[in-house]
């Protein structure tokens, strides 16, 4: 039988009683952080629900973790932990349990409508780790800066490729993303170009958010890996693509990846996703052992991305695509991370690159889908090359169940101007 819950949810919405992703909010500036899980349009306070006992499971009645201004806590516990939380989650607001439904002054507290919220980053992010996980996307990229015949090294068919970002400057949905000022190529004998990033890019990925970690020097296993990931969100790599060209030889980016990476508030589980499992793509050659997986799988999630110029109502789709384009999967990125022995800790964020499909309308960037601005893209009666002052890039995700839509909301950012 479907789940229903009290709570009203709208048919073509993306937090339905099948999903309950966790996030963190405050009620108004300066009030305490605290955990909440989306439904419909209401956050439900776990706090309030954590201090009037109704999460009574053996794991969590004596847990302070939805107590905090931050999930780290909850997400080490791991998944034992989680799959309680849900069940009784998925019960208090089912349509036949009274207990919350019945009790108003309790109901009232403890669902706060989800515009009187301010969302926040939901982990303590100590570390990030941005993949290169789309063969389309590695495809396209080395058409564009080294030519068809070669255009993917050797050693991307064997290991997961990656770059250890910067944590400090991810930021949550709504923020505003100054353009990066630096360096880029010289043209002919002149020094090289200083300025305002020219080259302005979105990558649209999304993001595994780690549960519990292992010990520095103990590897995860790759059949193992699935409980070591709490869930995901969409996320915006912002990309300086003149001054990543510049810079990037031969330790990788820098500066034209750490003024800005943008994720969506809420996580999504890999429980609420697992109806939406699909096989992963074929890997030819075959991983090495340590990442031959016994189930290889991705997940069948729809993305999008819509670009709103400066001063205009309407917001132009300008790609579509999906999660299952992935070549190396969540599980194979986490495993060959810690393959060196390398720890893993609760909140950290493994971003899967940029997420392009084998149709120029599924690439994941402007770089991509303009050819490196040899080819203008059409926004209505404005064109683009790269993104403009003033740009609003929005992402959505979601998966379609029987019924219900399983979604991540929005990733939203707005490009204002570089400082004089």
């Amino acid at each position: 039988m479907a789940l229903k819950s009290f709570v009203e949810v709208h048919r073509d919405s993306h937090f339905p009683i099948e999903n309950l992703p966790y996030g963190v909010f405050r009620t108004q500036p300066g009030s305490e952080p605290r955990p909440g899980v989306a439904i419909g349009d209401y956050v439900l306070d776990l706090s309030v629900v954590s201090s009037a006992g109704l999460l009574d499971g053996p794991i969590l009645k004596n847990s302070d973790c939805f107590n905090q201004a931050n999930l780290n806590n909850f997400l080490g516990m791991g998944r034992p932990a989680w799959k309680e939380a849900r069940a009784t989650i998925q019960k208090l607001l089912s349509s036949t349990e009274p207990t919350l439904r019945d009790n108003a002054s309790l109901r009232q507290k403890a669902l706060v409508p989800m515009d009187k919220v301010e969302m926040l980053l939901p982990t303590v992010i100590g570390d990030y780790t941005d993949f290169f996980s789309s063969m389309h996307h590695a495809k396209n990229c080395g058409t564009i800066f080294r030519g068809p015949e070669n255009p993917i090294n050797p050693n991307w068919f064997h290991l997961p490729i990656a770059y250890h970002g910067r944590a400090s400057s991810i930021v949550i949905s709504g923020t505003d993303i100054v353009r990066p000022r630096g360096q880029g190529y010289p043209k002919g004998n002149s020094p090289p170009y200083f300025g305002p990033s020219l080259k302005l890019d979105f990558e649209l990925e999304m993001a595994a958010v780690v549960g519990p970690g292992n010990e520095l020097g103990k590897p995860i296993d790759v059949n193992e890996a699935a409980d070591h990931i709490f869930g995901v969100v969409l996320m915006n790599d912002w990309s300086a693509r003149d001054i990543q060209a510049w810079e990037y030889v031969p330790l990788g980016p820098f500066l034209g990846k750490s003024f800005g990476t943008t994720i969506s508030p809420w996580i999504v589980t890999l429980d609420a996703l697992e109806p939406f499992a699909c096989d992963a793509s074929k890997q030819d050659p075959p991983p090495l052992p340590y990442l031959a997986e016994k189930i290889s799988q991705n997940y069948d999630i729809s993305l999008e991305v819509r670009i709103k110029p400066a001063g205009e109502e309407q917001a132009h789709v300008v790609t579509r695509s999906n999660f299952k384009h992935l070549y190396w999967t969540l599980t194979q990125q986490l495993a060959h991370h810690t393959i060196n022995g390398c720890n893993l800790r609760p909140g950290d964020l493994l971003g899967t690159g940029t997420i392009s499909g084998p149709e120029p309308e599924s690439y994941g960037c402007l770089l991509e889908l303009t050819w490196n601005g040899q080819k203008s893209l059409s926004l209505g009666g404005a064109t683009r090359k790269f993104l403009e002052d003033g740009d609003e890039v929005t992402f959505t995700g979601f998966s379609k169940g029987n019924g219900y839509t399983v979604g991540f909301g929005t990733c939203t950012g707005k490009v204002l101007p570089s400082p004089p």
